[in-house]
């Protein structure tokens, strides 16, 4: 593709965000993958389409609950028909806003780094949970558990109700917290119709320059959820995961230390990998 008559203003794992003007940015999402918060060799080709597609989907879904970064326009208002055309799956066009300074977790079951604190502790974020619950057993209401956001290359890090409140103030935590549940359990009802459950998800939350709480990054994707299929799930194991949990596995058995650069990826693993993306978009979008 030819290089965009925009300036490029930030380039994450994998979105890179583009000025439009004072008020508008074009984020795209390009196929990068990252794994243990290094970026790989191989890209996913594809994938920054069907992570689009399926934010989309979401965005447009859930907009009863509140406001999102869309400014109602498509590539085509923005760039030439050439690049608009190449960018169209993978690209959008939104609204400049100020990013929270967290990350707005929500867990329905217990997996992950929710799993393991609670073996250490009995709680998650500072939340006590019933003793005696077992890996992936479903919470019996959704519990919010936010994170600090850590610069490149750092690991977020679990932060409690109180602090979360302090970095936000209270009358923000408590709009982000409800609204974060709100999402998540809308979604989560959702895609349980659709074969999926939602384990847990990130939501990223800014404020427009009105100060209004808004929807913003990407929704309910493999990449910020943990998506279980049906069939899979059993109470005390970790299901598989629709999302790069096949080349997690490989780097894990191949011996790679965890530090750039990341070892080839072979194209057997990309391909498993891409096929879950693919399945994700397929039964949260079939009708």
């Amino acid at each position: 593709m030819n290089k965009l008559a925009l300036n490029k203003i930030y380039s994450g794992k994998v979105r890179d965000l583009y000025a439009i003007d004072e008020n508008r940015l074009l984020m795209v999402a390009t196929d990068r993958l990252s794994a243990f918060d290094v970026i790989l060799p191989e890209p996913i080709t594809g994938k920054g389409e069907i992570l689009t597609q399926i934010s989309n989907f979401w965005f447009k879904k859930l907009q009863y609950i509140m406001p999102n970064q869309f400014t109602g326009e498509t590539v085509y208002d923005v760039l030439p028909p050439q690049q608009a055309n190449e960018l169209a799956k993978r690209a959008v066009v939104v609204k400049k806003l100020k990013p929270l300074k967290i990350e707005a977790i929500v867990r329905g079951y217990l997996s992950g780094s929710g799993w393991r604190d609670y073996q250490q502790t009995g709680s998650i974020c500072g939340i006590s949970l019933p003793a005696g619950l077992q890996e992936a057993e479903k919470l019996s209401a959704a519990i919010f558990t936010p994170s600090s956001k850590a610069a490149v290359g750092d690991h977020d890090e679990n932060i409690t109700h109180e602090t979360c409140a302090h970095l936000l103030g209270e009358d923000l935590f408590a709009q982000v917290q409800n609204k974060a549940i709100e999402l998540y359990t809308a979604a989560a009802d959702y895609a349980l119709s659709k074969g999926i459950i939602i384990a847990d998800t990130k939501f990223e939350f800014g404020l427009d320059a009105e100060g209004t709480l808004t929807l913003m990054d990407e929704v309910l994707t493999p990449d910020s959820s943990r998506f279980w299929a049906v069939e899979n799930y059993r109470v005390g194991s970790n299901p598989p995961s629709f999302d790069k949990q096949f080349i997690r596995d490989w780097l894990m058995e191949s011996g790679w230390n965890k530090q750039p650069p990341a070892p080839h990826i072979p194209a057997e693993i990309i391909a498993k990998t891409l096929a879950k993306y693919e399945e994700a978009l397929d039964r949260l979008t079939a009708q």
